[in-house]
């Protein structure tokens, strides 16, 4: 997913304001959500997400301060909000869902420190299907109760948000990787009959060109198939064990990346 010149500018200058702003340095910043699923919609906003780090004294002190940095959408669709490391890493040892999604996240808007391509080694080293698998059935679940039937019409985009993690759970399934972001890479690494991909092609050429609030359909095909992966995942989820990261390797990460030089300026993120 190819993002414009200037929204990709209009992106690091903010990111680079909110290091002057709050006195940190940006590690990682990539796109969440539909354009770094693959499905935006013409008035998809921009969901940017981003870990960043203190100076090290910060983190030298008896009492826990504000761990996250959020900031209002503004008139570009900007959609700006990031974690502290040391947040991000305890969310990380838990094999967080979506600090996961961020890290294979295919648009990336500061890359170049070096935690994202640490991050990833360790979590495929180590990471816990059983909790992402976990969080998709959940989080399908969730989007399925919130597309309520409009007349035999739903939602284009809460019925894409009820079908991917459907999908990301049948990568999990059939591989032992973390799934990709984008919905196409999935549905290309996974079984399903033709009927089915030929639908989903279908709801996402609709979801190309539909606004956000856009309504299509319901697919008697596509609702089976929810029926049946997500008793399949339920059944996948019982089966699978407990499992952490080691901790001594985040500590030392988390040391190397607070201690490191702190440059005054972003810089290129490419």
């Amino acid at each position: 997913m190819r993002i414009e010149a200037d929204i990709r500018r209009a992106i690091e200058a903010r990111l680079a304001a909110l290091e002057q702003e709050h006195g940190v340095r940006v590690l990682y910043a990539a796109e969440s959500g539909s354009r770094a699923w693959g499905f935006p919609s013409p008035d998809s906003d921009f969901d940017v997400r981003f870990v960043y780090a203190h100076p090290p004294d910060w983190y030298l002190s008896v009492m826990e301060h504000r761990d996250v940095i959020e900031t209002p959408l503004d008139d570009l669709g900007l959609d700006v909000s990031g974690w502290d490391l040391r947040k991000a890493l305890r969310l990380f040892l838990k094999s967080n869902p979506a600090l996961y999604e961020w890290l294979v996240s295919p648009i990336v808007y500061c890359g170049n420190r070096g935690l994202g391509q640490e991050l990833r080694a360790l979590a495929e080293q180590g990471f816990s299907r059983r909790a992402l698998a976990e969080h998709y059935l959940k989080i399908s679940e969730t989007k399925k109760r919130k597309s309520q039937d409009q007349g035999g019409m739903v939602g284009v985009k809460k019925y894409l948000y009820t079908l991917r993690p459907l999908f990301a759970l049948c990568w999990l399934r059939e591989h032992e990787t973390l799934p990709p972001m984008a919905l196409p890479e999935i549905v290309e690494g996974i079984a399903l009959s033709a009927e089915v991909r030929r639908a989903l092609e279908e709801l996402l050429e609709v979801k190309s060109r539909t606004k956000e609030q856009g309504l299509v359909p319901r697919s008697p095909l596509l609702d089976r198939w929810i029926g049946q992966a997500t008793e399949q995942g339920e059944e996948f989820v019982k089966g699978l064990p407990s499992r952490k990261l080691p901790l001594e390797d985040l500590d030392a990460l988390f040391r190397r990346q607070v201690m490191a030089e702190s440059p005054s300026q972003t810089g290129d993120r490419d």
